[in-house]
């Protein structure tokens, strides 16, 4: 009877280790791992996402709660198939939860329901997904930003004159929605603006997007009082463009994240505004929210990670200082 009682505790401890939840997949009891998947990762705002993730990882781990975090994405950012396979990839290796910025509204529903299906929930920052089998969406008022923009365009030129805005990439809903807080602002608040030009789409990459600016610029700059650009990318391509032809600084420019580039081109003139996002701050609340989800706490369903518009009177204000320099080196190493 007693070596009854003896295997019965054996097995029940044994089941005790094998059903213990996500919390014992993948190494040490109570540790997660954490897939970070973002859009692509060569810009400045991708790594800053990564940063910020790595901070939340290394408090966790510190408070109790270790965190591992993996970080793997597309080159591009219109490589929608490889995002999807990232994706499905880490369904396989059986993580613990992800943090995932979606290329695209619909490409990335069907494997991140998937994984919901598997156990593992997602955490979807920066650009919205058509799915309602998501933890939590952690991302930027996009519109509102777009609004910005509009406001300090008209602002600028005294509500009047002609306007031409430079898309980003098709599916990628969060430029999508800067653009559309953008052509909607002007449409309603300012009659006297005319958009010239609103249905050109850069792609992803900065030579990309200097191409299209070159043809946008051939054809219109003759009689063009202001730029809005929607990303990274199509800013930096748009800057080139209007460097290369005598252009920087004689027509109002505003675009959409930061680099040093852009602040050095404020500096100089050539940049007027610029909408910034807090990038850190997505990757270091997507961690932790995952992580929250994970362990059985309640998390809100959309977190506004908060937009600010960049002028040269505002540059230097320490609030400023602390969006446009994260502390990438403290955490990417």
């Amino acid at each position: 009877m007693k070596n009854i009682t003896i295997l019965i505790f054996t097995l029940f401890l044994v089941f005790l280790s094998s059903c213990g939840g996500s919390r014992l997949r993948n190494g040490a009891a109570n540790k997660y791992t954490i897939a970070v998947v973002p859009m692509g990762t060569t810009h400045e705002y991708w790594k800053s996402i990564h940063a910020g993730a790595i901070k939340a990882s290394n408090e966790l781990t510190a408070q109790g709660i270790p965190v591992e975090i993996i970080w793997k994405g597309p080159l591009r950012e219109d490589d929608r198939e490889q995002q999807v396979q990232v994706v499905e990839g880490f369904i396989s290796q059986r993580v613990n939860g992800m943090v995932v910025a979606p290329l695209d509204k619909n490409a990335l529903v069907r494997p991140v329901e998937e994984a919901a299906r598997a156990g593992i929930p997602t955490v979807i920052i920066d650009s919205d997904l058509e799915s309602n089998q998501i933890a939590s969406f952690v991302a930027t008022d996009n519109y509102k930003g777009g609004e910005l923009a509009a406001e300090q365009m008209a602002k600028l030129l005294g509500n009047k004159g002609r306007v031409l805005m430079m898309r980003t990439s098709e599916g990628a809903n969060s430029s999508l929605n800067r653009e559309a807080g953008f052509l909607e602002k002007l449409k309603s608040a300012y009659p006297d603006m005319e958009l010239i030009s609103s249905d050109q789409f850069a792609g992803p990459t900065r030579d990309g997007a200097k191409r299209l600016a070159e043809n946008l610029l051939n054809r219109y700059g003759n009689d063009l009082q202001g730029i809005f650009t929607s990303n990274e990318s199509s800013t930096a391509g748009m800057l080139l463009a209007l460097q290369d032809i005598g252009l920087a600084g004689k027509i109002i420019f505003i675009g959409f994240d930061s680099n040093q580039t852009f602040i050095d081109a404020m500096r100089s003139g050539q940049l007027n505004a610029f909408v910034v996002q807090n990038p850190f701050k997505m990757g270091y609340l997507g961690t932790t929210t995952i992580v929250d989800y994970l362990q059985g706490r309640a998390v809100e369903k959309r977190v506004d990670t908060g937009v600010t518009l960049i002028t040269p009177e505002n540059l230097n204000a320490p609030e400023s200082h602390e969006l446009l320099h994260p502390p990438l080196e403290q955490y990417l190493k």
